[in-house]
C-alpha cells in the first residue's frame, strides 16, 4: 500500500479546503438569492396586490381602484394588470390582443378559479427576458369576477443582487489565493524542513552525524526543533567519535600487556628466557591487565546514569590516614615523605569505599611521579560549607598544553608513558567520575619540573549530626 507524502497530504487538505470553499460559496449564493431575495421579493408582490385587493373589494372598479392601480404601477418597479376577465389571462396577453403568448397555464387559472394565488416564475411573453410574476384572483358573490397580474423582470432582482454576487466572487478569488500562499508557506516553512528533519534522521541512523538542519536563524517551534535537532547529531557524532576512541584506545591497551604476557611464554617455553624472569614478567602484565580491566569496568559503571552511590557520614580525616598508611611502605621504599595537616572535624557525607578510592588514585600518581627525595603534601581543611583536600607533590609537573587532557581516558604525557610507571591511563577518569557523583569538583594544577596539586572539594556536613 502507497503512503503519502507530508506534502502530499498538506496539498491535497489545501485542495479540500479551496474546493469546500467553493462549494459552502455556491450554496451561499444560492441561499441568498433563491431563499431569501427572490423570496423577500414574492412577498412584496403578495403584499401589493393584497392591498390592491382590499381596495377593490372596498372600492369595486371604480375610479378611484384605477388611480390606486395606476398609481402602484408607477411607483413601485412592478408592472402591475388588471383584468375584468380573467379568461384572456388563460388565452393571451390582455395588453395585446395579437399576442401568441398566455400569461397563465390552464392549471394556474384553476388555481385562480379555486380562490388560490398563483406564483410564477417564467419567460415573458411579451419580452425577451424572464419575469417573476403573482396573480391573485378577485370574487363577486363567489364568482371570479377579475384578478390582479404582478409581475418583475427577473433582471431587476438580478441588478441589486449581481453586486453582492461579484463581490462574493472577487472575495472567493481573494480567498482562494490566500489559502494557496499560506499553502504554499505552509510547505517552505514547515513540510520542506520536517522533509529535512526526515532525511537527517535517516543519515543519523545509518552511522552519518555531519547533516545537519539549516534552520537556526528560524526562531519559531520548528527552529527550537531544528536547534535542538542539530544538538542531538552533534551529541551523537562526539559520542561516536569516542566510542571509537575509547574501543581503539581499550584494544592498545589491552595488546601491550597480551603481547609481552605472549612473547615471553614463547621465550620461556623454547628456553631464550629463564623460568623465573618469564613468569615473573608474565605475572606483573597480568596483574597489569587485570588493573586495566578492572579500572575499565569501574569507570563504565561509574558513568551509567542508573548508578546510585550510598552516602553515609564520614569522618574525612580518618579515612585519609588509612589511605595514606597503606601507601607509607611504598613511599619509604621510594625515600619520598608524606607530610599530613588534616583537621579532624572535617565530616562530610559520601560513600567511603568510592572516595577511598580517589585518595589511592591521586597518592599513586603523586607518589609514581615524584623523584626519591621529596616530598609529598596532603592538606585537608574546611569552611562553612565546603571540605577542601589538596594532596600536592613535588614531582615532574604536567605540560599545560596536557593538563586540560589528563583527566581523559588513556590520556598520558609523553614523560609518563615509560611502562615502568604501570599506570592504566584511567585513574583520574575514574576520580572525576566519583567526585561528580558526590557533586564535588576536582582541579588540577601544575607547573612542569615544580610538581603537581589536585585538589578535590566537597560538600562539608555539620559534625552534630556525625555525632548523633
Amino acid at each position: 500500500m502507497k503512503h503519502w507524502s507530508i506534502k502530499h497530504k498538506v496539498w491535497s487538505t489545501i485542495l479540500g479546503v479551496i474546493v469546500s470553499i467553493v462549494i459552502a460559496a455556491v450554496i451561499l449564493v444560492f441561499f441568498l438569492y433563491d431563499r431569501l431575495y427572490v423570496e423577500k421579493q414574492i412577498e412584496t408582490l403578495m403584499l401589493q396586490g393584497d392591498q390592491l385587493t382590499s381596495v377593490f373589494y372596498g372600492q369595486g372598479n371604480e375610479a378611484y381602484f384605477q388611480d390606486r392601480l395606476a398609481w402602484a404601477d408607477e411607483s413601485t418597479d412592478a408592472d402591475i394588470l388588471f383584468t375584468d376577465n380573467p379568461m384572456l389571462l388563460a388565452s393571451g396577453d390582455p395588453l395585446d390582443p395579437n399576442s401568441q403568448y398566455n400569461l397563465i397555464t390552464f392549471e394556474e387559472r384553476q388555481q385562480l378559479l379555486a380562490g388560490q394565488t398563483v406564483v410564477m416564475q417564467r419567460p415573458h411573453p411579451r419580452f425577451d427576458q424572464d419575469i417573476l410574476g403573482v396573480a391573485i384572483p378577485l370574487f363577486e358573490q363567489e364568482n371570479l369576477s377579475g384578478a390582479i397580474f404582478l409581475s418583475q423582470p427577473l433582471s431587476d432582482i438580478y441588478e441589486p443582487f449581481s453586486d453582492i454576487q461579484w463581490l462574493l466572487i472577487a472575495a472567493l478569488i481573494l480567498l482562494i489565493l490566500f489559502v494557496l500562499f499560506m499553502g504554499n508557506k505552509m510547505v517552505r516553512d514547515v513540510v520542506i524542513p520536517l522533509i529535512t528533519m526526515k532525511n537527517v534522521a535517516h543519515h543519523i541512523e545509518q552511522g552519518d552525524y555531519s547533516q545537519l538542519i539549516d534552520l537556526t536563524d528560524s526562531k519559531d517551534e520548528l527552529g527550537q526543533l531544528a536547534r535542538s535537532f542539530n544538538s542531538l547529531s552533534s551529541s551523537l557524532n562526539e559520542v561516536e567519535q569516542n566510542r571509537k576512541e575509547f574501543l581503539a584506545n581499550v584494544a592498545h591497551e589491552l595488546r601491550t600487556p597480551l603481547s609481552y604476557m605472549k612473547g615471553y611464554a614463547e621465550g620461556v617455553e623454547e628456553g631464550i628466557i629463564s623460568k623465573e624472569k618469564g613468569l615473573g614478567i608474565i605475572q606483573k602484565e597480568a596483574n597489569r591487565l587485570d588493573r586495566l580491566v578492572h579500572d575499565l569496568l569501574d569507570l563504565a559503571q561509574l558513568e551509567g546514569d542508573s548508578y546510585q552511590m550510598i552516602h553515609e557520614p564520614i569522618a574525612f580525616a580518618e579515612l585519609i590516614d588509612d589511605v595514606v598508611d597503606q601507601f607509607s611502605l611504598a613511599a619509604d621504599k621510594k625515600n619520598v615523605r608524606m607530610e599530613r595537616f588534616l583537621d579532624d572535624e572535617c565530616i562530610i557525607m559520601g560513600n567511603a569505599d568510592r572516595l577511598g578510592q580517589v585518595i589511592r588514585n591521586l597518592l599513586d600518581n603523586a607518589l609514581s611521579y615524584t623523584p626519591s627525595g621529596k616530598c609529598i603534601y596532603i592538606t585537608l581543611s574546611k569552611n562553612e560549607k565546603d571540605v577542601s583536600l589538596e594532596i600536592k607533590d613535588e614531582g615532574i609537573g604536567i605540560p599545560n598544553e596536557d593538563l586540560a587532557a589528563v583527566k581523559q581516558r588513556f590520556y598520558r604525557v609523553k614523560k609518563a608513558r615509560e611502562r615502568k610507571d604501570g599506570g592504566t591511563g584511567l585513574g583520574l577518569s575514574i576520580v572525576s567520575q566519583i567526585i561528580q557523583k558526590h557533586e564535588g569538583t576536582f582541579l588540577l594544577e601544575s607547573t612542569e619540573g615544580q610538581g603537581t596539586s589536585a585538589k578535590v572539594t566537597l560538600k562539608s556536613m555539620n559534625e552534630n549530626v556525625f555525632n548523633s
